[in-house]
């Protein structure tokens, strides 16, 4: 699953102690290793050997360019959502012909960046979209391809914040409207139609969505390719979950077969794009124990990550794994290990069972290497953190510490102030 194992009771990750990292560049910081995401990366790929496809990993899940390079370098292509992932894709290496953009917001300089990039092509959201896509295109005289991104109305049992493939969510054309949105797009002049694309959402720990929703794209191919609109890739999107906690996500061999098995019949190119089943065990927070407080209630162990670092506890109540850097003879409590942030929501756990631990003691904070340090942000003014690669016995910082100065970089005060 995951290469953070303990030696002599201290953890380690691949060949490095960790607590010579927070040693040398201090707390906290995100650690990743490259033999996990290489071999994950591989795995999944591996899995859809028997299907023409294209793993395009998903840039939100992790976007630092050096993580990006690792599965550029394994043949993979990207799933962005922005600009801005657009620019870091291309600065890791990424091949245009293997980028597909997806969301529901994309701004005219934006598309413009994508035109010119020569990506493979646009996962269009609404008819506003395509019609602004179809002006951009004509103006840059290039030829956008697309896919029409379809709402199944599938409900993929996860979390409801991150459900996306159900009527009342934001993303994609109604099913039951796809028909006519293609229908359109043929007769526009700036466009090419190359797919379909799907994405139901997000933490998915069964098979059955994601084969509920191939079935409805299926006939929604047939109807296509009656009305002469030739579809090349099927966009199943991603969304296959990990382990946190008790989950029994499917291996990606067993989701592999389940989709082959669907798909009989269809002439088609699969993209997949993973983004938490590659990267999510693969990294981990470490973070250093700076009080320890009781009040008449509870316990708290107070550490020098806070809900800026990583929201996903305070935003979605989600469980991640507490493991101390060194295992000693401790006592065991029950406690809340919070952050240093202003916000009664800002913690990492809450009422977990932990070992006693001293000051200064350092603790890992399993899972967190998708959806971590691309959800961070400056709140509180707290500068964000160190990226931190290990590959075998070596380990290089990816991502600097922000400094203070950085926090007011692009800041001015006015002249009239």
């Amino acid at each position: 699953m995951h290469d953070f194992h303990y030696v002599k009771n201290e953890l380690w990750c691949e060949d490095v102690p960790i607590k010579k990292i927070a040693e040398e560049i201090g707390t906290p910081f995100y650690l990743y290793s490259h033999r996990t995401l290489r071999n994950h990366f591989r795995v999944f790929d591996g899995a859809f050997r028997k299907l023409p496809h294209l793993i395009c990993f998903s840039v939100k899940a992790n976007s630092n360019i050096a993580i990006l390079k690792i599965f550029i370098k394994e043949g993979g292509g990207v799933d962005i959502v922005s600009g801005g992932e657009l620019y870091r894709a291309l600065r890791a290496g990424a091949d245009q012909g293997k980028i597909v953009y997806s969301g529901v917001g994309k701004k005219v300089e934006e598309i413009d960046y994508a035109l010119r990039s020569d990506i493979l092509m646009f996962n269009i959201e609404s008819s506003e979209e395509l019609l602004k896509i179809n002006e951009r295109a004509g103006r840059l005289k290039k030829k956008a391809r697309i896919a029409v991104r379809i709402n199944p109305d599938v409900d993929p049992r996860t979390h409801p914040h991150i459900s996306t493939g159900l009527k009342e969510n934001k993303f994609g054309i109604n099913i039951e409207k796809s028909l006519e949105a293609y229908r359109w797009a043929k007769g526009l002049k700036h466009v090419e139609i190359l797919g379909v694309d799907c994405h139901i959402g997000s933490q998915v720990t069964t098979i059955s969505p994601f084969i509920d929703a191939l079935e409805r794209l299926k006939r929604l191919i047939v109807l296509l390719e009656k009305e002469g609109i030739k579809i090349r890739y099927l966009d199943l999107g991603g969304g296959l979950g990990i382990t946190y906690n008790q989950e029994v996500p499917p291996h990606p061999e067993e989701y592999a077969r389940a989709v082959m098995e669907a798909s009989k019949g269809l002439d088609v190119t699969f993209i997949f794009e993973p983004g938490r089943v590659i990267v999510g065990n693969a990294g981990i927070l470490v973070t250093k124990v700076l009080y320890r407080k009781r009040n008449e209630e509870k316990n708290f162990l107070v550490v020098d990550a806070g809900m800026n670092d990583l929201v996903r506890p305070s935003l979605y109540s989600s469980f991640h794994a507490l493991q101390p850097v060194e295992k000693k003879e401790r006592e065991e409590h029950i406690a809340d290990i919070v952050g240093p942030i202003c916000e009664s929501g800002d913690y990492l756990a809450k009422e977990r069972n932990v070992p006693k631990m001293e000051q200064g003691g350092l603790l890992a904070v399993m899972s967190a290497g998708a959806y971590g340090f691309t959800m961070s942000s400056n709140y509180n003014s707290r500068p964000r953190i160190a990226e931190v690669l290990v590959r075998d016995d070596q380990f290089e910082v990816i991502r600097k510490r922000e400094t203070y100065r950085d926090l007011v970089k692009g800041e001015r005060i006015p002249d009239f102030l």
